[in-house]
């Protein structure tokens, strides 16, 4: 779909670099500009980090501090159509490569910036990261232990709505270039980003006082929780809806069940305790193969290495043989190589920018 975009990526480590990612998996060329120290994601995680979110791209070494380097960067984002960079605001413009001096050479050109906190206010200039905005979004206050305590996710659930919200806006973008011809502005801010995803919480509080959402999606009611399984795992029971619960209870011999289906998980609950007995009787693959045969929303809580043998999983080859992940399952797969030895394409690209000037 994306077979003749080109996209030049000044973006490190993740919520810049997935987005390109997603956008390269879709045909886009997706040109990595690196500093001669490289993505600082290469020493992150023994490189894994990198890995995870480059693969299918082209590595440049540049230099943007010497003059040579910024006449190479200007000729490649004049050829471009779209530009992503997430240097600290103000950066690019210092080093003559903001949207301004871009656009002169480049009037299509999508130029989108991925920041913490946008290009204005008193935070704009700020280094954070995901816990940072995971914190000031108000989505860490929602998961804590049951002494109120914040748990620290070991998931960077921010770096990648960022990069989802890049890569939606550069869509759009070139949707609307397609009508004008015109390109545009766009700055990212991770912390908006992820607050936007508290839209249910926000309305509710104002309304009602109540700080954590839709309470029978908070594990307050019996039919919608997670419970430990006999081997000490974890399934997550979602029969939310009437139907599912029925569907739940007449499956496991215990009709009796039915009118409690909205009562408490408390331990004056007997039905509660039952349940939670029922869960501990049964292996965790037992229960997933229960919830693949009755329609009652029961899942297994899986492992990242458990992903790529669940039926789910396996049947869209979801989790490639080299452990990458796909960026979207229901396209056909296409071949992509693997994420590039730093400034791997420096000479190609030098070759194809020397030869076009040489012909200008």
């Amino acid at each position: 779909m994306l077979d003749r975009i080109k996209i030049v990526d000044f973006t490190n480590y993740i919520p810049g670099p997935f987005a390109t990612l997603r956008l390269a998996e879709l045909g886009a060329e997706v040109i990595k500009i690196e500093a001669p120290e490289g993505d600082p994601a290469r020493n992150t995680g023994n490189g894994y980090v990198f890995n995870a979110h480059n693969r299918g791209k082209k590595s440049l070494v540049i230099n943007l501090k010497q003059s040579e380097g910024k006449m190479l960067a200007l000729d490649l984002l004049a050829r471009a159509d779209v530009v992503v960079e997430s240097f600290r605001p103000g950066v690019m413009d210092k080093l003559g490569l903001g949207y301004e001096a871009v656009k002169k050479i480049n009037p299509g050109i999508v130029y989108c910036s991925v920041t913490g906190y946008g290009i204005n206010g008193e935070m704009s200039k700020l280094g954070s990261h995901d816990l940072n905005y995971m914190s000031l979004s108000g989505a860490l206050a929602q998961m804590k232990d049951s002494s109120g305590r914040p748990v620290h996710p070991s998931h960077t659930f921010s770096d990648y709505i960022g990069g989802l919200a890049a890569s939606e806006r550069i869509l759009a973008a070139l949707v609307a270039r397609g009508g004008t011809g015109e390109g545009s502005y766009h700055c990212i801010s991770i912390a908006d980003s992820m607050a936007s995803l508290m839209a249910n919480h926000v309305l509710i509080e104002k309304e009602t006082g109540y700080q954590n959402g839709v309470s029978v999606l908070n594990g307050t009611v019996i039919g919608y929780g997670l419970y430990e399984t006999k081997d000490g795992r974890y399934v997550s029971l979602g029969a939310l809806e009437p139907k599912f619960w029925n569907n739940f209870c007449r499956a496991v011999g215990r009709e009796d069940w039915l009118p409690a289906h909205y009562s408490r998980p408390e331990n004056s609950n007997p039905v509660y305790l039952e349940l939670v007995d029922l869960f501990k009787s049964k292996l965790l693959s037992e229960w997933a193969d229960f919830g693949m045969r009755v329609d009652c929303c029961l899942t297994p809580v899986l492992e990242a290495g458990e992903l790529a043998q669940y039926p789910y999983w396996s049947a869209k080859k979801f989790v490639m043989p080299e452990g990458q992940i796909k960026m979207h399952a229901d396209l056909p797969s296409q071949p992509q190589a693997a994420s590039p030895k730093k400034g791997e394409q420096t000479e190609e690209i030098l070759q194809d920018w020397l030869s076009l000037k040489s012909s200008n």
